[in-house]
Order: structure tokens, then sequence, then C-alpha cells
């Protein structure tokens, strides 16, 4: 068994909230942490970083094809996990699976994985204030199979498949060493929700701990510290990262056909999680 856990997710479900939660679990520092700091120390990285690929192949990233990034993507997990002397918490956003005959996560160092799911109407809303996109383009985007998402500044290119894809690679077969976790229940049952992650990783931590935790990772105070000095995730498209935080935000914008379509291509998945809209 490897030492990394992937915290697992399609963009714009909840992964850097999670991501905080274990830090400020870890640490257990009296005062919120700052969430510039969340990819520091030797808890967490993301396997997308540029850095982990760099060492691998000396030529300008701009000119690795699709399938270098995918032929290199395996060892940039072994670096990874050499590069951390214990347990490392490694954001993804690929989806389970090959890519053009390479693995997208590789199991060899994987001790185990959090996988994080949210309502795809509510995603589609962050993903296109994330991207700058419009909410036709944005669902459009997430209803495409086998999408995948090209170099950007800093990360390389990160297959996602569509939305029902990304969920079924990760979920579809029961695993003890997967967790799943609904972003809707963190913000509802929190103390139930985050005390399932900490039983999960296996962690001696008391009620007090994990409420300290919850609480410095609340959305009112990490969108105040991005109100006081920024976010370093956040894209040039984006006016704030920690935009609404709340559930049911697509009931306001989506119309008829927006709803129909993204229930067209999504049905399945988004009935295994109860997400389905009422008539539907």
């Amino acid at each position: 068994m490897g030492n990394i856990v992937w915290l697992a997710s399609y963009p714009k479900s909840g992964n850097t909230w999670v991501r905080a939660f274990i830090h400020h679990l870890f640490r257990n520092a009296e005062d919120p942490l700052d969430i510039n700091e969340l990819g520091g120390g030797n808890i967490s990285t993301s396997e997308a970083q540029m850095r982990w690929y760099t060492s691998l192949d000396p030529r300008p990233p701009e000119s690795w094809t699709a399938e270098d990034i995918d032929r290199m993507r395996p060892e940039a997990h072994r670096l990874i996990a050499a590069a951390f002397p214990g347990t490392v918490f490694c954001k993804t956003h690929c989806a389970l699976k090959r890519s053009r005959g390479y693995p997208t996560i590789n199991l060899e160092v994987t001790a185990g994985a959090i996988y994080i799911v949210r309502n795809p109407l509510d995603i589609a809303v962050s993903y296109a204030n994330f991207q700058g996109l419009d909410l036709d383009m944005a669902i459009q985007v997430m209803n495409a199979a086998n999408f995948e998402i090209p170099n950007g500044p800093g990360n390389v290119s990160q297959p996602f498949g569509s939305w029902s894809q990304h969920v079924a690679s990760w979920t579809a077969q029961a695993n003890d060493r997967l967790l799943v976790l609904r972003y809707e229940d963190m913000i509802e049952t929190p103390r139930e929700t985050f005390r399932r992650l900490v039983v999960h990783l296996g962690l001696d931590a008391d009620a007090a701990r994990i409420d300290r935790a919850i609480g410095h990772v609340s959305f009112s105070e990490m969108r105040a510290q991005e109100e006081r000095h920024g976010f370093s995730e956040r894209s040039p498209a984006q006016e704030r990262f920690f935009r609404a935080g709340r559930a049911g935000q697509w009931r306001d914008v989506f119309d008829d056909r927006q709803v129909a379509a993204m229930v067209k291509a999504n049905r399945e998945q988004m009935e295994r999680f109860g997400y389905l809209p009422e008539a539907s």
C-alpha cells in the first residue's frame, strides 16, 4: 500500500473545503490558518502541479503533448509519494480511468481516497463563474464525454470526462478505502459528515477538535480571509473564489431547457445521489 490519500472531485465540488478541514484538523490551531497556506507543509499537494512533471521531461511544458503528460502522470505520482515521509493528501480532478493507455491514478502508491460529489446543477453555476463561461457553455462542458482540460498556468492537463463519467469512475464500485462525501451533507450536517471523514482516516480526534476545525473552515471565515488577503486559487475570471457557499443556487439561474439538458445527460448519477429535480 502507498501513502497517497486522494482528495478527488469534479471541479467546484468542495475539494478546497475538505482540504482546509484536513489541514485544520491536523494542525489543531486555536486560530484559523491562512487559506493561502493550504498547499504548504507536509499535509497536502496537487497532482496536477507542473513542478511534479518538469523533472521528468526537461523540454518546455508548452511542447508536451497530452500523451506525454499521460505517460508522465504515474511517475509524477511516485515522486509525490516519495517526497512526503508519511501520508499525503493529494488533490486530483482526474477521472479514475486510463487515458491513452496510461492510468490517471497510480494505484501502486495509493492508500485510499475521499471523493466529494456535488449536485451538477450547482457545479455548473460555480464552474461558469470560475472559467468565465456562460451557463450554456458550462453545461456543454460538463455533459461532454471524455472532456479534457488543457495545460494551464502551473498545472498540467487533466482528463475529467463528463460529470457522470467522473462520478461513476470513482464511485461505481464500493471500496473500503474509499469514502464518498456529498457537498450538501457537508453544509447541512457538518458535524456528522466530517466525523465520518475522521473515522474513515482512523484518526483519534475528539468532538472539540473536530468542531474547532469545522468552525475554522466555515464559508464566512474563508470568504472573509479572501476579502482581506485574496486567494491564490482564484481564477482571473472570478471576482471571488468563495462566492456563494450554499446548495440550490441553480434554481435562481437555470431555465427549464437548461435543467432538461443537464438531466438528460446525467440522469443515472443524479438519481443515485438524490440530485434529480422534482418532476424530472
